[in-house]
């Protein structure tokens, strides 16, 4: 069924996923995904053990299914150190508290795609990792197949940071994964393109400078060089005649 044979106006809200969504979330993943989550995954988002959740709902629905989830976003808090991407953000380990957030699953029933749900699912994650002090960074991975989800993440700000070979194993065949970071709270690359872009200056300006003074120093070596009985192809013809008439077997002048 397409968006189109909605026969209402969606009203869609966002509230945290609660054990009543057991079924339906357990469900939603298996329809979505092809990969199979314990259940005890399922028990941690519901029960809220160490993992934090939003779900979509369309209060608009008839029949009491005005409650039921029709998408979602879970995702857990992991210690920057820990993580496993220290190298792709400026780590200060002085601080070994800071804390990424990572989102672990997110996803939308079929017929109320292209809504905008996801995104709105994605800053609900956003909105709660800045409201973390320790924390610097979203993170996730997504298959590389699945072009609609990279280019909604691109659109949001995230970055691409790293492509990992063969990362997901999924009925036996291997698949890579784009990983992908939005920032928060300060934090950033260990390489901000303020940074690359100085370093890049830098780099030409020194190299600008090291040339100047090869050049200096050819003409300082050119100066003095020639002698006018000796004179080759350094000396222009013209020069070198009028050299030669001032010439006493000292260096030129």
């Amino acid at each position: 069924m397409s968006n189109q044979e909605f026969s209402h106006h969606p009203t869609i809200c966002y509230r945290p996923i609660q054990p009543s969504d057991l079924e339906v979330l357990e469900r939603i993943h298996a329809e979505i995904f092809p990969i199979r989550y314990e259940s005890e995954f399922f028990q941690s988002v519901v029960h809220g053990r160490d993992i934090v959740s939003w779900a979509a709902v369309d209060r608009s629905r008839p029949n009491g299914q005005s409650d039921e989830l029709i998408g979602f976003v879970t995702a857990r808090i992991a210690m920057t150190k820990e993580a496993g991407i220290g190298d792709l953000l400026r780590y200060d380990p002085s601080k070994p508290d800071q804390t990424l957030v990572y989102i672990l699953t997110l996803g939308v029933v079929e017929t109320y795609r292209n809504l905008g749900i996801a995104r709105s699912l994605i800053r609900q994650v956003i909105k709660y990792a800045s409201s973390v002090p320790t924390c610097r960074a979203v993170y996730l991975h997504v298959i590389s197949y699945n072009v609609p989800a990279i280019h909604l993440y691109k659109k949001m700000s995230f970055k691409c940071i790293r492509r990992l070979q063969g990362f997901y194993l999924i009925n036996g065949q291997h698949y890579d994964s784009f990983l992908f970071v939005y920032y928060v709270n300060g934090g950033r690359s260990p390489c901000s393109p303020l940074e690359l872009f100085l370093a890049v200056v830098s780099y030409v300006t020194s190299g600008l400078k090291s040339v100047a003074a090869r050049i200096r120093k050819n003409e300082e070596k050119t100066a003095k060089w020639p002698k006018c009985k000796d004179t080759q192809s350094l000396i222009s013809m013209q020069t070198k005649r009028n050299i030669t008439t001032q010439c006493t077997g000292y260096e030129c002048v």
